[in-house]
Order: structure tokens, then C-alpha cells, then sequence
């Protein structure tokens, strides 16, 4: 191993605190933290109000390979008339982070955890996100479970959310349940081992694609972009590893866009005002029709998701190879989604992307913030007592969570680049193709075709726009900063 390689791993971590800290966010829990962690003795317990014993139904929880924060777990099962009942289990962070509290402050000021190549950054100290308030295996632990009844089409029945005392029967992992399920793997140990699930797992997993074809019928997006991480080898990057999405990942992803909706609409029938995740009408409709034109497929004048949607669908069934590179340049032009305060009569944009008027963020408390509000407007309701957040609060911490959530994303981008800055240092003056992701006053940027990599046009480049394919030069890079900037090919 070249000995200037191998403290990867420390390097990029040193990178993410630095960049950390000079965006105001806090690497490191407190002192006060740590003390008030000594002082949490037992795992959560229900709160005040009612809690049913559903520790016997067949719950089960289906995350990354490496995931110990375990938010959500799942159960389906048939219902009279041919319909399906999900049952959706989030786990009850708020019973051991308590508004006001040091862990909360910490909490609030970061918004979410910080996923970057070398290190995670958890939003709640691992003594609560991947122990007390983490849904792990054969644990008995409290929860706001959303009700779910959907008949044969996908469509929505009714619903309901209570609290409820909940035990994970089986920690799944996407890619060996997706294999189970496509086929092409035997069924997981966990699944086998826990008479039941199998039965229960194909149900959610038939009845997931429903609820998809469902909301895909009223124009929800078919994206499909390349996520990857970077692959270490001891503390040396080796390479870059796309992660993409499979029959596990959209089962879960399914029902917690379900689980999200009837939240929202659970409290606006409570008359709470509540947190709302929107994307709202793209600004850049021109672009993408132009995009589209370019393929020869005449969108609307006017946004329709619809219509973008039949696009999609298209255009992955004819070049599914190149169909990321697509999805990434609509997804730039859609715009970021944004956290707004919702009053119980009021009328938000909804999200786009999703095809959903009512749709908040609720099921991943451990990780996110808004998820933690969320959850204690829902407890209050349902225990009969005043809401913690008025609309005026709300609207301020849902500033603040789309501020930060920015900022998070910069540091993770920028560690991400610097991973890439460290695997690519060694090829300066290669060439690539790629596909232009950004045109702005500020830069212009692309996506490498052949490596998960995303950089800056650095010059001879004027006129280019998002969705364009270009061939690039490698000029630099800078690892500290995290980067990457290519040129037009000499020669």
C-alpha cells in the first residue's frame, strides 16, 4: 500500500468535522449531552396515553446493510372485502428526547444526521438512535404505529394512528430481501426463521407496487438516479460503490409515503398545525420540456406531472442505461423540496414529485428532526392534550430545517467530492464523457458516465445546459475543499 494513502479514512473525516464546524454545525454532543445520557437508565416506555400490546404480530425492519438506527418497522395482513391492513411502527424517540432537553437542543440545531463517507454523524447520540430508541430485534420497545387499510387497487380505505408497544421479529436488509423476493436468493435467515413473515413480506411487497402504480397514475415520478459510496480497503478508498433501487427499497419507501400522508392528515382532522415536506411547481418547466423535445416528446407549456411522468416511463424502457443521467437532470431542474408550517384549514403546494397534496415527514425520528415535531403534535393529539408547537413555532423551525438541511447536504457533497478528489488525484489530464447536471450564473457542473464522480466545468464550456452530454478533461483537484473541476479536451 502507498504509504501516502493509507490514512484515507482519517483524512476524510478530519474534512468532515472542519466542514462541519465552519457551516455552524456541531460535530460533537456537548458535555451537558453526555451528562444527561448518564442519567437515562432504562429504554423508553409508552407515554401517557393508551398503548396497545402488538408485540406479537409479525413486525419486521428493512434498511441498509449497515443501518443500527432502525426507525420504522412494518406488518400487512389481509382485511375483509379483499383489503390489506398495514401497519406502520415508528419508533417513540420523543419518550427519551423530551423537548428543551440538552439531547433535543443538539438535535434541533443539526436537524438530521450527517452521512458522510468516513463517519456518520448521528443527530441523537448512539446510546438513543441505535439503543433506547431504536427499533432493534427482539426488543420491546413503545410506538406511533399509522394504520393503513388499501384495497386490491392500492388506494387508500382508511386509517388510523395510535400508540403501541411493538417487538422487531426479524433486522432485514434490502438487497438480500430484494433478492428473496425477485427470486434470485434464498429467503433470509430472519425471514425464515420467524414462521409467518414470508407470507406477510410477499403481501407488502404485492401491495406496495399497487399503492406505486396507484400514485404513478396521478402523475407521480419515476426517478432513478445513482447514489454511490466510497469503498474502503482497510483505511485506503478503493473505489466508488453504487447503491440502486430494488423491490425492498420501494416496498418500504411505498408505504412510508402512505404512512407520511395520513400523518399530515391526521392532524389537520385534529385541527393541529403541522410540518409539510413540499416541492413545489418546477420554475424550470421550459428546460425540461426542452429536454424532452430533444427526445422527440412534447411535454405541456404548462408544468404537469402527468405528462413528465409518461416521459419517464419512456424514456427508461428505451435507454434505461442512460436513464439516471436523465433522472438526475430533472431532478436538478424540479428544485429541492423545503419544510413549510401548515395550518389544519390551510392549503399547501403539495409535492411534485410525489404527486401528493398532504405529505410530511414522520417516520424516521432518529434521523431527522421534523420527524421528532411531527411525532409530538401526533402524541399530543392522541393523549388530548394542547399541541407543543403553535403555527408560529412551527413556521420558524421549518425555516431552520430547510436552512439546515441545505447546509447538511453542502457538507456531505463536499466530503463526497473529496472521497472522489482521493480516488481521482492519480488520473489529472484523462478524459471522460459526462452528462452537464448544473448551468447557473455560478458554475456550470457534470456527472462522469463511466464513474459516480460530479465536478465543475472549469472553462471552455459557454452555452452548455443541464441535460447536455459533454467530453471532459480532468484539470484538478483539490481534496481538502472537495474539488473536482474538468476542462475541454486539448487536442
Amino acid at each position: 500500500m502507498n504509504p501516502e494513502n493509507k490514512h484515507h479514512r482519517s483524512i476524510l473525516q478530519r474534512i468532515a468535522e472542519n466542514a462541519m464546524r465552519d457551516r455552524g454545525l456541531l460535530p460533537e454532543f456537548s458535555a451537558e449531552v453526555r451528562d444527561e445520557l448518564r442519567r437515562i437508565k432504562n429504554a423508553a416506555q409508552p407515554g401517557n396515553g393508551p398503548a396497545r400490546d402488538l408485540r406479537q404480530s409479525l413486525w419486521a425492519s428493512i434498511d441498509n446493510d449497515d443501518s443500527r438506527d432502525l426507525d420504522q418497522l412494518t406488518f400487512a395482513e389481509t382485511a375483509p372485502g379483499g383489503n390489506v391492513k398495514i401497519l406502520v411502527a415508528v419508533a417513540d424517540v420523543d419518550s427519551l428526547v423530551r423537548d428543551g432537553s440538552a439531547v433535543d437542543r443538539h438535535a434541533r440545531h443539526n436537524t438530521t444526521s450527517v452521512y458522510t463517507a468516513a463517519r456518520i454523524f448521528p443527530m441523537i447520540p448512539e446510546l438513543l438512535s441505535t439503543g433506547l430508541t431504536s427499533l432493534n430485534p427482539d426488543e420491546d420497545r413503545p410506538a406511533v404505529v399509522v394504520e393503513m387499510v388499501v384495497d386490491a387497487q392500492g388506494a387508500l380505505q382508511a386509517s388510523d394512528i395510535f400508540q403501541a408497544r411493538v417487538t422487531n421479529h426479524a433486522k432485514l436488509a434490502y438487497n438480500s430481501v430484494a433478492a428473496w423476493l425477485d427470486g434470485a436468493g434464498a429467503a433470509p435467515e430472519a425471514i425464515a426463521a420467524a414462521g409467518g413473515l414470508q407470507a406477510s413480506l410477499r403481501l407488502q411487497d404485492q401491495i406496495a407496487r399497487r399503492m406505486k402504480e396507484s400514485r404513478q397514475e396521478q402523475g407521480a415520478l419515476s426517478l432513478e438516479t445513482i447514489e454511490s459510496k466510497p469503498v474502503f480497503e482497510g483505511d485506503e478508498i478503493r473505489g466508488l460503490e453504487t447503491e440502486e433501487k430494488n423491490r425492498a427499497k420501494e416496498l418500504i419507501e411505498n408505504f412510508m409515503i402512505a404512512a407520511n400522508g395520513v400523518t399530515a392528515r391526521y392532524l389537520a382532522a385534529k385541527k393541529l398545525p403541522s410540518i409539510r415536506r413540499v416541492v413545489r411547481i418546477p420554475k424550470r418547466w421550459d428546460r425540461i420540456a426542452a429536454i424532452a423535445a430533444e427526445r422527440r416528446h412534447p411535454l405541456p407549456a404548462e408544468p404537469d406531472s402527468k405528462a413528465l411522468e409518461n416521459f419517464l416511463l419512456k424514456q427508461r424502457a428505451a435507454d434505461p442505461v442512460g436513464f439516471p443521467d436523465l433522472s438526475l437532470a430533472v431532478i436538478k431542474l424540479l428544485g429541492s423540496g423545503e419544510y413549510i408550517a401548515e395550518r389544519p384549514d390551510g392549503d399547501a403546494p403539495g409535492h411534485f414529485g410525489l404527486a401528493v397534496r398532504d405529505y410530511t415527514h414522520s417516520t424516521a425520528p432518529n434521523r431527522r428532526y421534523t420527524d421528532i415535531l411531527t411525532q409530538r403534535q401526533i402524541k399530543a393529539a392522541l393523549q388530548g392534550k394542547a399541541p407543543p408547537y403553535n403555527f408560529d413555532e412551527l413556521e420558524t423551525l421549518a425555516r431552520h430545517c430547510t436552512e439546515a438541511e441545505d447546509v447538511v447536504n453542502k457538507v456531505e457533497r463536499q466530503v463526497a467530492k473529496s472521497a472522489a478528489a482521493l480516488l481521482l488525484e492519480r488520473r489529472i489530464g484523462e478524459k471522460f464523457d459526462s452528462i452537464v447536471t448544473g448551468a447557473a450564473p455560478k458554475g456550470t457542473w457534470v456527472r462522469l458516465l463511466s464513474l459516480p464522480v460530479e465536478g465543475r466545468l472549469a472553462a471552455g464550456f459557454e452555452g452548455v445546459d443541464v441535460g447536455d452530454r459533454v467530453r471532459v478533461q480532468l484539470a484538478s483537484v483539490d481534496v481538502q475543499r472537495g474539488y473536482i473541476d474538468f476542462k475541454k479536451p486539448s487536442g
